[in-house]
């Protein structure tokens, strides 16, 4: 019987989810043998226009302390130079190209998926690499040995752009309104969330072994 899949619903952007990737990357490392896992990203900020980050260096500055306090992660400074000077910063944050990416990555190595998601975070809050430029994925072709000119071509190709955007149309369908979540699969229609939110190891166990213990 195939074993039921872990579905995490994450956005690069989303700095609860940087927070919440050193957890959720144990997690599936020792799960690994009861469940497969998957990243779905969610399109969080998708603006019709390109907004700067200026439009949300005010909230961010107050809520990456939150988030250090609560998960232990910390934020970078080369990060936290364009929160804190957002009228400098050439930031204009759009979920589209690292959802893009991720699809890309896990044609390759679908079963990394998760760690592949706390590098891309990784990049972004604490080496401050923008994930909007194309720049900013080249340190990780090398390390996951990926060839260069493979997957620029993708990048900006539009059949993976679709599929990112059917990854947005999943979380509606999971009506995932925040992140990041965490669903068990246990059959082709059943999804049980086991997390909303930044939610502790302890608290995700119990309620992912109590869905294992009743298939």
């Amino acid at each position: 019987m195939q074993k039921p899949l872990l579905i995490y619903c994450y956005d690069a952007w989303c700095g609860w989810c940087y927070g919440f990737s050193p957890l959720i990357k144990k997690f599936t490392d020792d799960y690994a043998d009861r469940l497969n896992s998957d990243v779905l990203s969610g399109g969080m900020i998708l603006p019709e226009v390109p907004t700067p980050i200026k439009i949300s260096a005010g909230y961010i500055l107050k809520a990456y302390k939150h988030v250090e306090e609560t998960t232990g992660i910390r934020f970078g400074e080369d990060y936290l130079w364009h929160i804190r000077n957002p009228e400098e910063s050439d930031w204009y944050p759009n979920s589209e190209k690292p959802a893009i990416a991720m699809c890309i990555f896990k044609e390759f190595y679908p079963e990394r998926a998760v760690e592949f998601a706390a590098d891309l975070q990784y990049a972004l809050n604490y080496e401050g690499r923008d994930l909007t430029d194309d720049e900013a994925y080249r340190h990780l072709l090398e390390k996951y040995s990926i060839q260069e000119e493979v997957f620029y071509s993708r990048l900006g190709s539009e059949t993976y752009k679709e599929m990112a955007y059917y990854e947005f149309s999943l979380m509606k369908q999971l009506q995932v309104d925040g992140y990041p979540a965490v669903f068990i699969q246990t059959d082709e229609l059943k999804f049980t969330m086991v997390a909303r939110g930044f939610t502790d190891y302890d608290t995700l166990k119990e309620r992912v072994d109590k869905v294992l213990k009743n298939i």
